[in-house]
């Protein structure tokens, strides 16, 4: 099982303005700094949409977990 504090501080990270939502830009720019230079925003948004299961175009801290629980 993962550890829920570890992901909560990941899906911090990610949530860069704070309303509770990763954006496929938020998650662009922080994979940018993290090195990852080839994450486009369309490929931000298809890794969003794969665990995206309320179709929102945003992932959600539960929908974030789920995907961090396996």
């Amino acid at each position: 099982m993962a550890d829920i504090e570890a992901a909560k501080r990941a899906f911090d990270r990610y949530d860069i303005n704070k309303d509770g939502r990763i954006s496929a830009a938020e998650y662009k720019k922080v994979m940018a700094e993290l090195g990852d230079f080839y994450a486009t925003e369309s490929v931000a948004q298809a890794v969003i949409n794969a665990d995206d299961t309320d179709n929102d175009g945003h992932l959600s801290w539960d929908e974030f977990w789920a995907k961090v629980q396996g």
